[in-house]
This record gives structure tokens, C-alpha cells and sequence, in this order.
């Protein structure tokens, strides 16, 4: 999932550079939603594995 996030991330770049917009910032706001679930799922896995031993 931070792989996607990380992709959509570029793409936001890429497109900014080029001058898309819109493409941009909703790339960015994608790239966003995905980081921040990602570091939800994190922090989930780490107290159910401190949980489980």
C-alpha cells in the first residue's frame, strides 16, 4: 500500500511539473488517503502483535 502511495505521489509531480492541476492535486489527495491507511494498518499490526505475545 505505500508502494501506491508512493506512485500516486509521483504522478502528482510529474503532472504539477507539466502543469496539470487537476490531475495533480487529486493525485496528491489519493497519495495521501493511502499513506495515512497505511500508517493506520501499521499501528494496528504493531498493538495486535504486542497483544498476541
Amino acid at each position: 500500500m505505500l508502494y501506491y502511495a508512493l506512485v500516486f505521489l509521483v504522478v502528482a509531480l510529474v503532472a504539477a511539473v507539466f502543469g496539470f492541476g487537476g490531475i495533480a492535486s487529486a493525485s496528491a489527495g489519493i497519495a495521501q488517503i493511502l499513506f495515512f491507511v497505511f500508517l493506520v494498518l501499521f499501528i494496528v499490526t504493531l498493538i495486535a502483535r504486542a497483544v498476541r505475545s
